[in-house]
């Protein structure tokens, strides 16, 4: 009885810590663009429209126009990109973030 409510805790365990599942970005731009997107999360908890909109704009201002943005749950892909600028990372356990540059 102990051992299944323990199991139970573990799997309600979500991770809090941005990660990272694929990029091709450089260092500097993929740094700077996760840490866009953990603040865009974190000030809009409710609005996933919000957060990509945020993040769309500041990307745009500090890296040129027709960057790209979807924050969400649950959702897949396949998209055109220019090389070097994607980013598709989790954040709070469930939300997904892609940004990608396509001009």
């Amino acid at each position: 009885m102990a051992e299944e409510s323990q199991e139970k805790k573990v799997e309600s365990v979500k991770h809090t810590y941005p990660l990272i599942r694929h990029s091709d970005m450089q260092d500097e731009i993929r740094v700077e663009a996760m840490e866009l997107c953990v603040t865009a999360c974190e000030k809009f908890p409710a609005s996933n429209e919000g957060a990509a909109k945020m993040v769309k704009e500041t990307m745009d201002k500090k890296f040129g126009a027709s960057w790209h943005v979807v924050v969400g749950e649950g959702f897949g892909f396949e998209i055109t990109h220019e090389t070097k600028n994607l980013l598709y990372m989790f954040f709070g356990g469930n939300i997904s973030i892609m940004v990608w540059k396509c001009s």
